[in-house]
């Protein structure tokens, strides 16, 4: 059994990690502002499988093969620092987008589409992957029992403060998005910010030297 100490650690780790804008947060946002809070909901529906597949991948040995494939990770790693640093100037650039900007010419799709762009955008994100592969095995304590029962209660930790912050995100984005609309100034703050705070992420993730162990 896990300690509470491992609970609040994993908790504030994604905390921290999902109030960061990256892909499933502007996802989720411009599908809710463009098409409604229930294209919204379905979007999340797929972003929240995207987490159990990650749950289930790092039950059957995920951190193992990276522990096993050094160049994997490393590989995993740079790939996410890339991504990460492509949102951030494309937040940044002259002309940048703020996850809450509307896209009024963004076509409304179907609910299998919403669903599947969901599952994709959680599983191409390199922060869900990281936790999974790198900071919630530093978590583990080999008196707590297998690894993979810790696993899966460190993952349903995530997943629930994940989905939690997501949905807030999702399910205010509208509200959001009319507020900055009115305040220019306000939605240019809120841009830079949220692409500089990718950036930071970007550039820890590049030259993260966090070991993976099974």
């Amino acid at each position: 059994m896990i300690s509470l100490a491992a609970v609040g650690g994993v908790a504030l780790v994604e905390l921290g990690m999902a109030l960061i804008p990256g892909p499933n947060m502007i996802h989720l946002a411009s599908r809710a502002i463009t098409q409604g809070r229930r294209a919204g909901l379905v979007s999340l529906s797929g972003t929240a499988v995207g987490f159990l597949c990650y749950l289930l991948a790092a039950a059957m040995g995920l951190s193992a093969l990276f522990a096993a494939v050094p160049l994997a990770f490393t590989v995993v790693k740079l790939a996410g620092a890339a991504y990460l640093a492509y949102l951030a100037w494309g937040m940044l650039k002259p002309g940048g987008r703020s996850p809450f900007t509307p896209a009024p010419g963004l076509p409304p799709v179907s609910d299998a589409r919403l669903f599947s762009m969901g599952l994709l955008t959680n599983l191409l994100n390199p922060k869900i992957a990281l936790m999974y592969a790198a900071l919630l095995p530093q978590f583990m304590n080999p008196q707590a029992g297998p690894d993979w029962a810790q696993l899966l209660q460190l993952g349903g930790v995530q997943i629930i403060v994940g989905i939690s912050v997501n949905a807030l995100v999702m399910l205010g984005a509208a509200r959001v998005s009319g507020f900055l609309a009115a305040r220019p100034r306000v939605m240019t703050a809120q841009r830079y910010a949220s692409g500089g705070l990718l950036g930071v992420f970007a550039l820890r993730t590049a030259l993260t030297r966090t070991s993976v162990s099974a």
